[in-house]
């Protein structure tokens, strides 16, 4: 006699939402750098993604920043779903941020866009493009810090370690960047690419956590 089988729309759902951890951080980055290296004047040693917002195509950037902010945000979510929930709300304010940061560009700076020397005082977009960003990568380096317990709780002592130190390779690496300016430049991108690396891997182990949505049915 064959089995019948029932599908779990929550667990689908909330598949699909962790689905979009693994997916933002590659689909920020690419376009990015797609952006960064066929734009004239981007000097990845002294301009942060961001700048691609100003100047002629600064549309582009914009829409990348917001569509991987509303992906990271749905992340978020799914996290909270799958239990991880101090985790979850620290993506999500991170998602959030990214969001805020795409509606609030930064000022030119030095050499972005070609000819200009950098804003000599912040306008008012420039410091909430700033606020924003500093809020979502402190909950960023949180969540993953947070994630680390949940590990822990888990038995998962070696996971558990790594991604408590993403938490803090994310926080020094915004906190030095933001500090130390075009000089810190480095600390920016590797907090953006460890927060990324570190989200997808979350995502991918909480995506085990979640049952298959389709069970069979005796």
């Amino acid at each position: 006699m064959a089995q019948e089988s029932e599908f779990d729309m929550g667990a689908a759902v909330t598949r699909s939402m962790l689905g979009w951890g693994v997916v933002a951080g590659p689909f920020y980055l690419v376009v990015g750098l797609i952006l960064a290296l066929t734009r004239e004047g981007f000097d990845f040693a002294r301009h942060p993604l961001s700048a691609l917002m100003l100047g002629d195509g600064g549309w582009m950037q914009i829409t990348n920043l917001a569509l991987s902010g509303v992906m990271v945000l749905v992340a978020g979510v799914g996290m909270v779903r799958a239990g991880a929930r101090g985790a979850g709300i620290g993506v999500g304010i991170y998602g959030g941020a990214m969001v805020a940061s795409a509606i609030f560009p930064p000022d030119p700076m030095p050499g972005f866009p070609p000819g200009q020397d950098g804003a000599t005082t912040m306008s008012i977009s420039g410091i909430l493009h700033f606020a924003f960003g500093g809020i979502g990568f402190v909950a960023f380096a949180v969540a993953a810090l947070l994630f680390g317990g949940w590990l822990a709780r888990h038995g998962e002592s070696g996971r558990a370690a790594w991604s408590r130190v993403a938490g803090v390779v994310i926080l020094v690496g915004f906190v030095g960047g933001a500090a130390l300016g075009p000089a810190g430049m480095g600390g920016l991108w590797l907090a953006v690419v460890a927060g990324f690396a570190w989200l997808l891997l979350a995502s991918l182990r909480l995506y085990r956590v979640v049952p298959h949505p389709v069970v069979a049915r005796r």
